[in-house]
């Protein structure tokens, strides 16, 4: 089944959420609040831009944030997606 250009963003946006919630407790309190951006290639080629960010949620306090976004200037299109991280117990 092939992925429509929207829907790879979606997958894109997924992809790079999971990776940038990998990292453990410690490296996240490191780099809060950070972010990021660089140029990537779809799978369909398109070159596409990915934002990451990692910021102090006020409620719960405590929690990060993590917020990516993928988007095609170009098409104008763009998803973003996030996660609210809690300190481990």
């Amino acid at each position: 089944m092939a992925v429509t250009r929207p829907d790879e963003l979606t997958v894109m946006a997924q992809e790079e959420l999971n990776a940038a919630c990998a990292l453990t407790w410690p490296e996240l309190k490191r780099i809060t609040p950070w972010g990021d951006s660089f140029e990537g290639f779809a799978p369909s080629g398109r070159t596409v831009e990915i934002e990451r960010r990692y910021l102090w949620a006020l409620d719960p306090e405590g929690a990060i944030i993590v917020e990516v976004e993928v988007r095609d200037a170009a098409a104008r299109e763009g998803v973003e997606t996030r996660a609210i991280l809690h300190a481990p117990s």
